[in-house]
């Protein structure tokens, strides 16, 4: 039996998901295959929980740090299970929004099971052959295994299963020091469990800035946080129940290992040769518009390999239906990405980094840096550490801006509204709210204006003929 749709999407996490209900609400015959359940990993097994047990490691740091305000309280009492129901609740909270009764009343024919491509056409689930104007692969990824001698016998916890531990480790060696591997490990260490960080990189969060990596570096050292750099795991072996990893000589030892060592495009079922679909380790190939090599068949999300942020799949989602369903005009434009990491302190970034903006446009780029200790709420607050950083032309369009420090995360709409607006960098020295965080970004706006006076010695000899004359005409 073969059945005809406007579109077919398969895979119903956040980009499938995007594209599934708006194609609907256009009144399009959609169908949404999934072999598991909808929501995807940032409902199950990422941004939603992992967001969940940060908040309550925060809760527990503050608690455990209230003497700073003059408050004191006897140390925190962790009952995991707890934490573990509390992350579990907001999951079900939010669910509902992502459910196959939502989708259904939306119009949407959700398919539950594990299919393939059988030619460029056809896709196959559950003995029943799918047919559409247009197709959308939107099947994710997945935790990166790295290959280390004897990891697979000894075990391992991915982001998958650490969100149900139904007992909290005393000892956790996290492999990864990316965005998941540090959320996580100040957010375990936090709750009462040492952590160890395990990463291949020179510097925690290799792709930030190296000013900003280094305040949660250190941030890490003072909440007792042991860090591995540079390193090579060369094997993981058994000792009287505790797990070894060995990089060299050297020997850590820790109830749990958490790999989060990157992603993986999760394709390997999907049969793309038949599809005439093109892929290679990173993800499915596409171009500007998201097509494929097929170009009835279009894809987004984690399984492109770009961008892997929710945030993401759902712009991507949005190119895609107006493509798919309409005519593929719509390209993408990357240039205006931002992105946080949701450590303590949080790290925001959108655009260039220094270096990067250096490489393109050599002397031409400003630096305007402004550090939190000057910003009178952060004060107030006792979360001064941290800054903001943002990086110009000398005429003052935006290339690039990064914020380490409280509330990065939301700090950093203020420059990505800027730049996606092509507004000089003096636009965000507006009025801001006294005393607010907000005005880490308008003190470094400031800084170009007051960089460019500084040079400008002619101006400043000019100014003061100026009021040397005025004075004298006033008495």
């Amino acid at each position: 039996m073969t059945v005809e749709y406007d579109l077919v999407v398969i895979g119903g996490g956040s980009a499938g998901l995007v594209v599934a209900s708006a194609a609907a609400q256009l009144k399009a015959k959609v169908a949404l295959v999934e072999k598991h359940r909808l929501g995807g990993d940032c409902l199950w097994f990422g941004c939603v929980p992992s967001k969940s047990l940060i908040q309550a490691s925060r809760i527990a740091y503050q608690v455990k740090h209230s003497d700073r305000f003059g408050i004191y309280t006897q140390p925190p009492q962790i009952d995991f299970p707890k934490t573990i129901d509390y992350v579990q609740d907001v999951i079900k909270a939010i669910e509902p929004n992502d459910s196959q009764i939502r989708f259904r009343g939306l119009g949407v024919n959700v398919i539950f099971g594990e299919g393939q491509f059988i030619d460029p056409k056809t896709f196959l689930v559950n003995q029943q052959k799918l047919t559409a104007r247009a197709f959308v692969i939107a099947t994710g990824s997945r935790a990166k295994i790295p290959a280390i001698k004897d990891l697979e016998d000894v075990g391992y916890l991915t982001n998958e299963q650490v969100f149900t531990l139904s007992q909290q480790p005393k000892s956790l060696a996290i492999i990864g020091t990316g965005p998941i591997g540090c959320e996580l490990g100040q957010a375990f260490q936090r709750l009462g469990t040492q952590v160890t960080l395990i990463g291949s990189q020179e510097k925690l969060l290799s792709k930030e800035d190296p000013e900003v990596a280094q305040v949660v570096e250190q941030q890490f050292i003072q909440e007792d946080i042991k860090i591995f750099k540079n390193a090579k795991i060369e094997k993981v072996s058994l000792n009287n129940s505790k797990k070894c990893l060995w990089i060299g000589d050297h020997q850590i030892i820790a109830d749990e290992i958490l790999v989060a060592a990157g992603r993986t495009p999760s394709i390997e079922s999907l049969n793309l040769e038949a599809a005439k679909v093109q892929f290679n380790q990173k993800g499915i190939e596409v171009n500007s518009k998201l097509q494929t090599t097929n170009p009835k068949i279009y894809a987004c999300g984690d399984v492109i390999g770009g961008y892997q942020f929710t945030h993401v799949a759902g712009y991507e989602a949005s190119i895609v239906i107006q493509n798919a369903l309409f005519f593929p005009f719509k390209k993408t434009n990357y240039r205006v990405i931002p992105w946080t990491t949701f450590t303590d302190p949080e790290v925001a970034r959108v655009g260039l980094t220094e270096q990067q903006a250096r490489e393109q446009y050599g002397d031409e780029i400003v630096i305007l840096k402004q550090d939190f200790y000057h910003v009178d709420r952060a004060q107030a607050e006792n979360a001064t550490e941290g800054f903001a950083k943002i990086i110009t032309r000398n005429n003052g369009e935006i290339l690039g801006g990064h914020i380490v420090g409280a509330s990065a995360g939301e700090l950093i709409h203020e420059i990505v509204l800027a730049m996606t607006q092509k507004l000089s960098v003096s636009a965000l020295g507006g009025i801001h709210v006294y005393p607010t965080l907000s005005e880490v970004n308008s003190k470094a706006a400031l800084l170009l204006t007051k960089q460019k006076y500084a040079k400008n010695q002619p101006l400043q000899n000019s100014l003061a003929r100026l009021f040397s004359v005025l004075r004298k005409w006033s008495f």
